[in-house]
């Protein structure tokens, strides 16, 4: 193994490079969130901080005359203390600036250059260190060079898909920092030459000091934010689940990323956010409706509701991320065995264009933080539904978005969009004591065929009826999947 040890170091620190930018996104993602804005200031962050820590460790190997590997061994040990230094970064910097200011794009850029950026660069002067020390002789530097980048690309390339796939969804961010935190004290005491007692006795002194720094991190996240009960890192989001009262009231709520995906009352059990109860209005305009198709279950709130008054009708829910279901199960309440209740792990686009079940009613609430996914936004995603719905079927869907003004893009484009594939659309405000110019929730209702009004209920559902906007219209384009200037 000591004859690999530069190219051990080289792949690990390539793999470790990459774990740190999928956790930068989770970290960050509920401060400033997760649109392709953040990620594309992520990664362009990264890769700034990687190109000058390749141009500075080309700068070191160079002055490293002796080719003292104990170089390279010192750089992973600060590599190592400045990743513990992230979950304490998390709390006291990002948190705090990310409620100074409101320019999302400018917060992540600052945040990914002083909480990750650092170790990025640090990493980065592996590879040039690495490349002077295994070619003292400057003979075929060609060969050790491409080597060494080769050997640390496939490093990136394995770290990507075991954090993605397996660590991440499986140990959380909070504990890939710590194991990445002791593998480079690790990888630091590895090619350390020159090991004593007293080198032996320092080496106990850095790891209590690593471990200490993320057990102090964590301390001071659990400190700032006592009423995250649940911290959750699944394959898609970083999720928490929160205990706040508001109004005298307390409700248990389900954040991703920077939005409020449900919330419910701990008293009364009854949903916290009121457009939900919009969807009742399937009732109203189909009163034979007896299957419904939701998409977007986060925790569930309104097909609990929906099971509980409606005991003779069925619902599917399609949620992408299987731990939705069990966190609503854990913390909110789900019933996953009700025989009305079907669980559906899977991308919504994807049911739409394979499902061969119809429905009456199909339910669309699918966010991620405050971002839409656009493939459920497009004329070609409005079609399947159109196809999905049985005859005088009805689609709802959740929007936020303002009525008029500079935020006004996203129900224009969707009304436009539905009024090229359903034969009537509906457009209601949840708050009509919101301004048209304020972003809030909006309710767009497309029909499939005519409607077959449940006159019973008309008194029931006036106060939602009331909130009709009439005369709304748009001048936008229908959005495609060719072209969709909405959603994430």
């Amino acid at each position: 193994m000591n004859k690999y040890k530069l190219e051990i170091t080289v792949f690990l620190s390539g793999a470790l490079t990459m774990m740190l930018e999928l956790i930068a996104a989770r970290i960050l993602s509920p401060y400033v969130g997760s649109s392709n804005l953040i990620w594309t200031t992520i990664i362009g962050i990264m890769l700034t901080s990687m190109s000058i820590g390749y141009w500075v460790g080309g700068k070191i190997a160079d002055k490293n005359k002796e080719n003292d590997i104990n170089v390279l061994s010192n750089y992973l040990l600060i590599s190592a203390i400045a990743t513990s230094l992230i979950p304490i970064l998390e709390v006291k910097f990002v948190d705090a600036l990310s409620q100074m200011s409101n320019n999302l794009v400018f917060v992540a850029m600052v945040c990914a250059t002083v909480t990750f950026g650092i170790p990025s660069f640090l990493l980065a002067t592996v590879s040039p260190i690495a490349v002077k020390i295994k070619n003292s002789s400057m003979d075929n530097v060609g060969e050790t060079s491409g080597k060494i980048s080769s050997l640390s690309t496939i490093g990136s390339i394995f770290g990507t898909f075991f954090a993605g796939f397996i660590l991440i969804p499986n140990l959380g961010v909070k504990n890939i920092i710590l194991g990445c935190s002791i593998l480079l004290w690790i990888l630091s005491a590895f090619l350390f030459s020159k090991k004593d007692k007293k080198y032996y006795l320092l080496m106990i002194v850095e790891l209590v000091v690593i471990v200490g720094l993320n057990l102090l991190g964590t301390y001071f996240f659990n400190d700032s934010h006592p009423e995250i009960i649940s911290d959750v890192d699944s394959e898609y989001s970083r999720i928490w689940v929160k205990e706040v009262e508001e109004n005298g009231n307390k409700y248990k709520t389900l954040q991703v990323d920077t939005g409020l995906e449900s919330y419910i009352n701990q008293e009364t059990g009854q949903m916290g956010a009121s457009y939900l109860y919009y969807y009742d209005l399937f009732e109203y305009y189909n009163k034979e409706s007896e299957s419904a198709l939701m998409i977007g279950g986060a925790a569930y709130t309104y097909p609990m509701h929906y099971l509980k008054k409606y005991e003779d009708k069925k619902i599917d829910v399609v949620e992408i991320d299987e731990k939705m279901a069990q966190i609503a199960e854990d913390e909110f309440g789900l019933d996953k065995n009700n025989p009305n209740l079907g669980l559906i792990t899977q991308d919504g686009r994807s049911y739409l264009n394979y499902n061969e079940k119809k429905y009456d009613t199909i339910f669309i609430d699918a966010f991620k933080g405050l971002t839409v996914p656009f493939e459920l936004t497009t004329y070609e995603a409005m079609q399947k539904v159109y196809n999905n719905l049985n005859e005088n079927g009805t689609v709802i869907t959740n929007i936020i978005s303002s009525v008029e003004g500079d935020d006004s893009d996203f129900i224009k484009y969707e009304y436009s969009t539905y009024k090229a594939v359903f034969d009537d659309v509906k457009v209601f405000k949840v708050n009509p004591k919101h301004e048209n110019n304020e972003e809030q929730n909006l309710i767009l209702v497309g029909f499939k065929g005519s409607t077959n009004i449940n006159s019973e209920k008309e008194e029931e559902y006036k106060q939602f009826l009331d909130n009709e906007i009439k005369d709304f219209s748009s001048d936008k384009p229908i959005v495609t999947d060719d072209f969709a200037p909405i959603g994430d």
